[in-house]
């Protein structure tokens, strides 16, 4: 019995030296050099959340033509953007109306209801201007000169400051995605006239408002409605189809990439 209790104590002791010596290899935590992390930033779109979208503007954003009844371009992309990053669920409300014209979405712009929408908008999706330009052509219908198109010109600069004034005022933080126009008349001459420069005109005038807004992205599209050869109209010859519509949708998604929409988004959504 003697002789057991020798080999325990023997062994505890042994036990205490060697707790002693890791304790003295160790040593303190507080004597440990600090160690610092890399620095790093959780993305603004790490947390998905519901974001509100609405179109504004004429038929091309209400999807005129459209046999799919989709909602042309706009209820395509606003489709795709719940593959997006950051976005947990779209709220998408299509106010743009066949004809409208600038100085009728200005006055639309009074409503409250329409107001409520652009207040709390995340995007803003606006194509206008193509019905001021059928007014021109109306009106002059038979005696086609290019100097009513350039007074219309400078009347309708003026109207897209206000439109683009008005939205600022009510939402400062939205993305306003603005698209071009495009000639419906190109399919029924090939060749270049004066109606092609009068586009231009009016796009480079529509691009210019959009880059002086600092937060929206302009969407050219008069290359996909140059003629019919592809088969993107409609059979009113003025709007585009199905076809016409994904064509646009996918320049949308392109365009809006090339603009960065995470930093149109501080950082808020990716594609």
């Amino acid at each position: 019995m003697r002789r057991v209790f020798l080999i325990v104590v023997a062994f505890s002791l042994f036990l205490s030296g060697c707790q002693q010596t890791l304790i003295e290899k160790t040593g303190a935590f507080s004597d440990r050099q600090e160690i610092a992390f890399t620095e790093w930033a959780i993305p603004g779109y790490f947390i998905p959340k519901n974001i509100h979208v609405i179109g504004l503007g004429d038929s091309l954003t209400q999807g005129v033509g459209d046999e799919l009844k989709k909602e042309g371009y706009f209820g395509r992309v606003t489709d795709k953007m719940n593959e997006w990053k950051g976005v947990k669920d779209v709220d998408a409300a299509n106010l743009a109306k066949r004809g409208r014209r600038s100085d009728q979405l200005i006055d639309k712009l009074v409503d409250p209801e329409v107001q409520s929408s652009v207040k709390t908008a995340d995007l803003i999706f606006l194509t206008i201007g193509g019905n001021d330009i059928m007014k021109v052509v109306k009106s002059n219908l038979f005696n086609l000169q290019t100097e009513p198109f350039y007074v219309e010109l400078g009347k309708f600069e003026n109207r897209l400051d206000e439109l683009f004034s008005i939205i600022r005022d009510l939402n400062g933080d939205a993305i306003i995605i603005v698209a071009g126009l495009y000639n419906p008349f190109s399919i029924v001459t090939d060749e270049t006239n004066e109606f092609e420069d009068i586009i231009a005109d009016w796009n480079e005038a529509i691009e210019v408002r959009a880059m002086m807004d600092g937060r929206s992205c302009f969407v050219p599209v008069v290359d996909l409605f140059d003629s019919n050869t592809d088969m993107v109209y409609h059979t009113d010859f003025f709007h585009p189809n199905a076809k016409g519509y994904d064509s646009m949708a996918e320049r949308y998604l392109e365009k809006l990439k090339e603009c960065d929409l995470q930093k149109l988004s501080d950082g808020e959504l990716e594609m």
